[in-house]
């Protein structure tokens, strides 16, 4: 005997809400009949699955690894399901797609009417989070595409490219790296660095590709996103590093940050991030995702 569909997402509900109670209410049935069905799974699998103490719910290791199985499971099932509604209809119907926060404000609203015109039975829903978070809804087959930028080492991940954007040093008007017209890593001081917080990857592609240490501290100054940093920039704080498509999108107008290129070490190459559409590997909507890159791509 196997699992159920039912017996595994009870599972994954109960993991994800910790209570029997509120994981009944997630799956919109009682409380007794979702406790039977993980019975039943631990039955089937010979073991517990959940250790049921007073006020919380701790999953066994046999449960935590059905649970990691289970989400691969239920995410391909569900894949099948959109797959067969919309077959012969690309790009129609739900879509849930994952965007970063330093692309989502500046690539979405110049592209999203041409994906609109392309494909008008298109239903979009949007999330917008850091890397991390979107892979791993990805992974668990919560988002069916994700909008990141490369390099981010991710295992299970295929992509398409939706095209390439500069990374510009930002700094604010009169400090001495406004003046140069190109610049070099070693123009940068880490003592005068501001950064993104943890977590946003342009942060750590940025400091990768000039070859540049995080600088630490408790004094070091972080931004939680591109318009407080553009604010911090334009306090004075410091310099920092922005995305070409940002300022290109406006941005920086009305402050007194100014942009400019750089050169990768030993005078290499500008550096830049790659902009792709994301997916499950083995997703049965990989092909929409890569029509989908085709309708972002930038021009």
């Amino acid at each position: 005997m196997l699992p159920t569909l039912r017996q595994l997402q009870y599972l994954k509900l109960l993991a994800e809400h910790g209570s029997f109670s509120r994981a009944a209410e997630a799956a919109h049935v009682s409380q007794p009949a979702l406790s039977a069905g993980v019975q039943e799974l631990e039955k089937v699998l010979g073991s517990p699955v959940v250790e049921r103490t007073r006020g919380a719910v701790q999953l066994t290791a046999v449960g935590a690894e059905a649970v990691k199985r289970a989400e691969d499971v239920l995410a391909r099932t569900e894949d099948l399901v959109e797959a067969a509604r919309n077959a012969g209809k690309p790009l129609s119907g739900r879509f849930r797609l994952g965007v970063i926060p330093t692309i989502a404000p500046f690539l979405l609203p110049a592209t999203l009417p041409r994906l609109k015109a392309r494909h008008p039975a298109l239903r979009l829903f949007l999330r917008e989070d850091l890397t991390p978070r979107l892979v791993a809804q990805l992974k668990a087959g919560q988002l069916d595409a994700a909008v990141i930028a490369l390099p981010y080492e991710a295992g299970g991940i295929d992509h398409a490219r939706i095209g390439f954007d500069e990374i510009l040093a930002a700094a604010p008007a009169g400090h001495p790296v406004a003046s140069a017209e190109t610049l070099q890593a070693s123009d940068l001081r880490q003592s005068d660095l501001i950064l993104l917080e943890d977590g946003h990857c342009l942060r750590d592609q940025a400091l990768a590709a000039f070859d540049i240490d995080a600088p630490r501290g408790a004094d070091v100054f972080a931004a939680s996103s591109l318009h407080t940093l553009v604010q911090m920039i334009d306090a004075g704080l410091g310099v920092s590093f922005l995305p070409g498509m940002a300022v290109r999108a406006g941005l920086t107008e009305g402050s007194g940050v100014v942009t400019r290129p750089m050169s990768g070490p030993g005078d290499g190459p500008a550096p830049r991030r790659e902009i792709v559409v994301a997916w499950r590997s083995g997703s049965s909507r990989a092909a929409e995702a890569r029509l989908l890159a085709e309708a972002l791509t930038l021009e």
